[in-house]
């Protein structure tokens, strides 16, 4: 009888056409061998900052004997490039960090994913286990971190504009979108500086406050001819490309610009405050407001899974467990504000009562608390949420870089997901 990832092995050979992404120190197999005697050598992959820094992985091996090699893409798009071409075959890490927007693009091949033991059942937000469940009932990822936004702002910048400074006084200026971009407005006025880091990061935004976007979750594609999308994609080009400065995020110039001044607020999941203090460790005007235009939205969030084709499988289960479990979730918010899925985690006074100096102080978990209850809507991303989203993303692009106005970006944007 073949097993449950070899059934599948044959269909994703074809899933993806997109060249392998190699990632810095990745051996070739399909996991790490077993090394001398009975030590295991694991491979882990993950993108951005996901907190799992040295120390951390060198407690797990010190608990274990199973030693971690860490391989960090530089973006979801990265991960999921090489996470799709070797899916069912070699070449993937024992265990592999799965980002929210294709996690259901992975669900298509659960079966390509070794099973969570059911003991850990219950250990994460309904909703974040929810989407990782299968329709034979197998628990198929580890729940990292989720992503309730809060707004990042620079007080210095926001003295010099004659704005508001104190965290409370500024949640006050974000009701509602039109205050927010009201705001964005009077601050480019009175500085000729762009406000906020990213144009996508508003329609991430918007979008993350809508039950559907571009699937329904019955499967039926309803892209461009949701008025929702459009509409977000209408309030991005008239009122946050102009005060913008770039289209996107991840680039080397997007980093540099999170010390440079070149901005003065982002939209801002509590994984992004390790990814600014640590391309900016100099600045001392970062701050964080208890607010979010609207109420509340979820952006990010992932899992980590373990291919069931790896040579390591126990033990890349015995990690996988172990970095999500709520002790290394409080852990991991420490070293990066990663917000847990964890219930428990959610509920430590260490996570409640905790401030982050680097952000003036700001009680960053009281405000991710605070964000996460928040959030009234919970998207419904399908499997082609990555594919819809990222080709409406470069249509937001070309309108920044000049390439096509609105109207025809729009029609370009409609024309590549119709033929999708």
């Amino acid at each position: 009888m073949k097993s449950r990832a070899l059934r599948r092995i044959g269909l994703v050979a074809g899933v993806a056409t997109t060249s392998a992404i190699v990632l810095a120190g990745c051996s070739g197999g399909g996991g790490a061998a077993p090394t001398d005697g009975d030590e295991v050598t694991l491979t882990l992959a993950t993108f951005n900052d996901f907190g799992y820094t040295d120390e951390l992985l060198a407690e797990f091996t010190a608990e274990t004997g199973i030693k971690v090699v860490h391989n960090k893409a530089a973006t979801s798009n990265d991960a999921r490039a090489n996470f799709f071409q070797k899916l069912g075959k070699e070449g993937l890490a024992d265990v592999e960090a799965v980002e929210v927007d294709w996690f259901q693009e992975a669900m298509q091949y659960s079966d390509l994913l070794a099973p969570v033991d059911d003991s850990l059942k219950g250990r994460w937000l309904d909703w974040k286990e929810a989407a990782a469940t299968d329709a034979d009932g197998n628990l198929v990822g580890y729940g990292t971190d989720i992503g309730p936004q809060a707004v990042c702002y620079r007080s210095d910048l926001f003295a010099a504009a004659g704005l508001p400074t104190d965290r409370e006084e500024v949640a006050g200026l974000f009701p509602t979108w039109d205050a927010f971009f009201d705001v964005a407005d009077q601050y480019k006025a009175a500085t000729g500086q762009p406000f906020i880091d990213s144009a996508n990061s508003v329609l991430q935004g918007l979008v993350n406050q809508l039950e559907v976007a571009y699937e329904e979750p019955d499967g039926t594609i309803v892209a461009t001819e949701n008025p929702d999308i459009k509409a977000a994609y209408e309030t991005v080009v008239d009122r946050a490309i102009p005060v913008s400065a770039y289209a996107g995020q991840w680039s080397d110039d997007w980093n540099a610009s999170m010390a440079s001044g070149e901005f003065a607020a982002m939209l801002c999941p509590p994984w992004m405050l390790g990814i600014i203090s640590g391309n900016a460790p100099d600045v001392t005007g970062w701050d964080v407001a208890d607010a979010f235009p609207e109420g509340g939205g979820n952006w990010g969030g992932s899992y980590l899974v373990v291919p069931a084709n790896g040579k390591n499988v126990e033990a890349a289960s015995t990690l996988a467990d172990w970095l999500t479990a709520p002790e290394q979730q409080v852990k991991t918010f420490g070293n990066a504000g990663q917000f847990p899925s964890a219930i428990e985690a959610q509920k430590s006074s260490d996570i409640l009562d905790s401030t982050n100096e680097y952000f003036n102080n700001a009680p960053t978990g009281q405000i991710g608390a605070n964000r996460a209850a928040a959030i009234t809507v919970s998207t419904f991303k399908g499997p082609d949420f990555f594919k819809y989203h990222d080709a409406l993303q470069n249509a937001v692009t070309r309108v920044f870089d000049g390439l096509e106005d609105k109207d025809t970006s729009w029609n370009t944007w409609v024309t590549e997901v119709s033929a999708f």
